[in-house]
C-alpha cells in the first residue's frame, strides 16, 4: 500500500518509516508525490487538526493518508500552548521565540506546577476513506533553561519523567526518544491497529 503522509518534514517522515515499516507498506511525503495540500488548521483540538490535514490530503490525492498533530500542553497555563505550539509566539515564529515566550509564561511558576505533556495525535485514512485514530502522550515539566542539542521545538526544555527530571528530550539520544515520545507511541498504537484490519 503506498500511503501518502500529510507532511514534508523529513524528520517525522523517518520517524513514522522506521515505526511502520509493515510489508508491502510506502510512505511518500506531499512534494514527493507532487500532492499541493495546506489546509488551514483552525481546529481547536489536535484530533481536529490531524482530520483537517488528512481530509484535505486524501481528498486532493484520492490515496491512503496519514496525518498528525501534536503539541505541548502546560498545566500551569491552562493547556496552553497546545494546539497554537508551533504558532505559540505567532505565526512563522521560530523554535528560539516560542521557547522565549514560554519560559517568560512560566517565570513565577514553581517546580512542582511546572508539570506538561506532549500531545500526538495520528489519524489514517485508507483509500475508501475508512479511518482510524491513534494518540499518544508522554508526561513531564518544564525546565528553566533550554538544555542540548539533539532535539527541536519545546524539546531542550521539556524534562520527561522517564528521566527523573535529569534530562530534557534535546540531551536524549534519538533512538531512546523515539521509544518514549508522543509521537512514538501514538505509532505503536496505530500500527497495532492496522496490524488488527490486514
Amino acid at each position: 500500500m503506498r500511503v501518502l503522509l500529510a507532511t514534508n518534514n523529513a524528520h517525522k517522515a523517518d520517524e513514522i518509516r522506521n515505526a511502520l515499516d509493515l510489508p508491502g507498506w510506502e510512505f511518500v511525503t506531499l512534494r514527493e508525490a507532487g500532492v499541493d495540500s495546506d489546509p488551514t488548521e483552525d481546529a481547536d483540538t489536535f484530533l481536529g487538526n490531524a482530520l483537517i490535514k488528512a481530509a484535505s490530503a486524501h481528498r486532493i490525492s484520492g490515496m491512503a493518508v496519514l496525518a498528525d498533530d501534536s503539541g505541548l500542553e502546560v498545566d500551569a497555563l491552562d493547556g496552553a500552548p497546545g494546539v497554537w505550539s508551533a504558532r505559540y509566539a505567532g505565526e512563522d515564529a521560530s523554535d528560539a521565540a516560542n521557547n522565549a515566550k514560554l519560559l517568560a509564561a512560566l517565570e513565577e511558576v514553581l517546580d512542582a506546577e511546572r508539570t506538561a505533556r506532549f500531545v500526538c495525535t495520528l489519524v489514517f485514512l485508507d483509500e475508501q476513506g475508512n479511518r482510524v485514530d491513534a494518540r499518544g502522550t508522554v508526561e513531564g515539566r518544564i525546565g528553566h533553561t533550554e538544555r542540548g542539542s539533539e532535539g527541536f521545538g519545546y524539546d531542550p526544555l521539556f524534562l520527561p519523567d522517564e528521566y527523573g527530571g535529569a534530562m530534557t528530550f534535546a540531551e536524549v539520544p534519538q533512538a531512546e526518544k523515539s521509544k518514549i515520545s508522543h509521537r512514538g507511541r501514538a505509532l505503536a498504537e496505530l500500527r497495532g491497529k492496522l496490524e488488527a484490519l490486514c
